[in-house]
Formats: C-alpha cells, sequence, structure tokens
C-alpha cells in the first residue's frame, strides 16, 4: 500500500502529468459520449429518420472538424491567442446580433445558424470569446482590481450586452453560463468580494424576474417547486421521466442500448437528459465514472491553473475549468431533480454539434496551457518530444517572458 502511494505522489509530481490527465479526460469523455449517443439517440434517429445512426452520425462528423479545433487550441501559442481575444469576442458580438435577424428557430429560441441539415450556435462560441478576452483585460489590471470601477469596466458591461442578446433569442440556460463565465473570470481576477456578493444577488434577481416574465420558465419553476407530475405534458414530466430512468439503473444498469426511457418516455434523451440514460444503463457505476471524470477535470484545470507562470494562461484555465465543471454539475443536478430544468448540456457527453466543438477547442487550450507548465517546458526542451508531438507540428514551448514595465513616471496617471 505504502508503495503504491508512493508512486502516484510520484507520477502527480512528474512535469507532465498535467497534460496525460487533460488528454486521458478527453479522450475518455470524447468516447463515452459518442457510445452514449448512438444508445440515447437511436430510437429518435430511426422515428424521425428511418435510420438508428442519424443523430450519431451527425455527432460523429462535428468531431472532425471539433479534433482539428483541438488541436489548434494545443498548437498556438498562447501570446497568439491572447492577441486574437478582442477580434474573437466583436466577431461573437455580431454573431449574436445576425442570429436574432436571420437565425433559425427550435423549442422557441431563435438562436441557431441553419446551414442545410446542420445547424450552428454562436452562443456555445461566445464563452470562450469572453473567456479569452475577459481575462485579457482584467490581467492587465489585476494591479487595481481593489477599485470597484477597475474591477467592473469594461468586462461586466460587455457581458451584460453580451447576456441582453442572449436574452432577446430567448436562452435562458446559455445566459446563465455566460454568468458563470463572468463570475468565474472576476474571483479568479481578484475581484473584491463585496463586488462579487453584489453581482450575484443582481444575478439571482435577474434570474427571478426572468422566471417570472415567461410563462414557459416560470412553468418549469413552479413544477419543480411543486413536484407535480399529474398531467403528462406538464413541465415537470420530463424531469420526473429522468428519475423513473435513474432508479430503473440501480447498481449496474440494464445494458447498454436496453434502456426502455429512450423509448419516447423521456424527450431529449440524447441531449439535455442523456445522464438519466447513462444511470439507467450503466448503472450507479456509469453515473459515477461520469462524475469521477469531470471531478479530475476540476483537478487537473486547477492544478494547471496553479502551476503556470503566465497570468493570462492562469486565468484563462481556471475560468474555462470552472465553467466546464459548473455546466456539468447544473446538468445532472436538474436530471437528479436538484435544480429546475435549465437547457444546459453536458459538455461532450450530451449530443450537440457546437458545444462538442467549442468544448474540443477548450480542452486544447487546457492541454497547451498544460505544456507551458514551467516543469514541463524544462523537460520537453531537455528530453524532447514524442513522437505524436512532432507528427502533430507541435513547437516546443518556450518560456513565459513577464512583459517589461515602464517606470512610473513615464506611464503617467492612472485614469
Amino acid at each position: 500500500m505504502g508503495r503504491a502511494a508512493n508512486a502516484v505522489g510520484e507520477w502527480l509530481r512528474s512535469p507532465l502529468t498535467s497534460l496525460h490527465l487533460v488528454l486521458a479526460v478527453f479522450g475518455l469523455l470524447t468516447v463515452f459520449g459518442l457510445v452514449m449517443v448512438l444508445s440515447a439517440s437511436a430510437v429518435q434517429s430511426f422515428t424521425a429518420d428511418g435510420s438508428s445512426y442519424s443523430v450519431f452520425t451527425r455527432q460523429l462528423m462535428f468531431c472532425g472538424p471539433g479534433l482539428a479545433l483541438f488541436w489548434l487550441g494545443l498548437r498556438i501559442p498562447p501570446r497568439r491567442l491572447r492577441a486574437l481575444a478582442p477580434v474573437g469576442l466583436a466577431v461573437g458580438v455580431l454573431a449574436l446580433i445576425a442570429v436574432l435577424i436571420v437565425g433559425s428557430v427550435r423549442n422557441g429560441s431563435r438562436a441557431w445558424f441553419a446551414i442545410g441539415s446542420f445547424s450552428l450556435q454562436p452562443s456555445e462560441a461566445v464563452k470562450v470569446a469572453l473567456t479569452l478576452w475577459g481575462a485579457h483585460v482584467l490581467v492587465a489590471r489585476r494591479r487595481v482590481m481593489h477599485r470597484w470601477k477597475q474591477a467592473l469596466s469594461p468586462v461586466v458591461p460587455v457581458t451584460a450586452l453580451l447576456m441582453t442578446l442572449l436574452v432577446l433569442q430567448p436562452d435562458l440556460g446559455m445566459t446563465v453560463s455566460l454568468g458563470i463565465v463572468l463570475v468565474a473570470l472576476l474571483f479568479y481576477a481578484g475581484a473584491p468580494m463585496r463586488l462579487m456578493l453584489t453581482l450575484t444577488g443582481a444575478a439571482l434577481g435577474g434570474a427571478i424576474v426572468l422566471a417570472l416574465t415567461a410563462d414557459y420558465r416560470l412553468a418549469r419553476v413552479t413544477a419543480f417547486l411543486s413536484g407535480n407530475s399529474a398531467d403528462p405534458l406538464g413541465a415537470q414530466w420530463q424531469a420526473n421521466q429522468a428519475l423513473y430512468s435513474l432508479a430503473d439503473g440501480g447498481l449496474f444498469g440494464v445494458g447498454l442500448g436496453q434502456g426502455r426511457a429512450k423509448w419516447d418516455y423521456l424527450p431529449n434523451a440524447h441531449n439535455d437528459f442523456i445522464f438519466a440514460i447513462i444511470g439507467e444503463e450503466l448503472g450507479f457505476l456509469g453515473a459515477f465514472a461520469v462524475l469521477a471524470l469531470f471531478a479530475t477535470l476540476a483537478y487537473v484545470g486547477i492544478r494547471i491553473a496553479d502551476r503556470n507562470s503566465d497570468p493570462w494562461l492562469k486565468l484563462v484555465v481556471a475560468t474555462s475549468t470552472s465553467w466546464l465543471v459548473a455546466q456539468a454539475a447544473i446538468n445532472i443536478g436538474y436530471v437528479v431533480g436538484l435544480l429546475p430544468v435549465t437547457g444546459l448540456q453536458l459538455p461532450l457527453i450530451s449530443s450537440g454539434g457546437t458545444s462538442l466543438v467549442v468544448t474540443m477547442f477548450v480542452f486544447g487550450v487546457l492541454a497547451n496551457a498544460a505544456r507551458h507548465e514551467p516543469e514541463a517546458v524544462a523537460a520537453l526542451q531537455q528530453h524532447g518530444q514524442g513522437t505524436i508531438a512532432r507528427l502533430l507540428g507541435l513547437k516546443l514551448p518556450e518560456p513565459y517572458r513577464a512583459p517589461v514595465s515602464r517606470p512610473a513616471a513615464q506611464r503617467g496617471p492612472l485614469r
């Protein structure tokens, strides 16, 4: 037992452990997600298209550009990625405006660009754009983050604009996700706790207002609070069916592909409620495996942020990890009945092409940051890269060099 503990401790101290953990979590979640999408979508695919593989095929096709963006996120130098952050945010704002004008409507929300049989949801990419740009702005102001004006402007007004565009779609789930990005940015950047509490209170107040101003949102909240499932078409029907699926799974599940909930009992079984299918077909052990993978993601993300020297990479990694794990927690929370339904997907597991592609890019950035840990840089430069890294065209990471600051007399007064 002692030898095993020593071996694990030695491995955790290895300079490339963070990179190996990120790649392992990414690969396992991607493969697991594809398998579960195939299982959960087979019935709906056959009913709608005459083939049990139509939804799975679309998900698999999105893996192509997703892996390309993962490679790009892994390969691009952090300095260049940071330089592109303002352009990315500007494109994101224009895309959210354009989708309100020419976007297609699905489930009452105008949030997609339809391209033939495929669709793209720009709000998914906006989360990444806000993370990269927000970190760029806040890192430059990290010495004055104790001042409310410096902490709030311009990140909070820009986020408020993005949230307004999302509410106009309307897409409450993505609005909540963007709020998580904002809170994580400010928290890890060192904003005053009083400011954080104020923003949290404002966010809760805004959520209450949004819930009261739309009938379908109000129905979800009231159904969650009352637990009413008498109406088979009511707002709580879907949540209750998810609980029945989890209960049927037991410890080991009914078997992969053998679940009954996807036979038109549980709507969106391959999308928002895929965790219920995991629990039904693979049981508690399968559900626990998903929780363990996201817990590992939380650990390795904070580890990478803590071990990096680049303040911008620190903030990007910590924020990206937080919203990925928080989105998974919200999705699992409403599937198991702890939260009202919000429509957020389970990253890399739920069916959804845009979400898959964007999340793969984020994992590429996390792996890139792992390669730029000081100890990893030294190890790679001393011992060289492996064959796979050379085949992928990855360049040796360079040590972080802090920008040279001008003397105070040359900078002029702080405005």
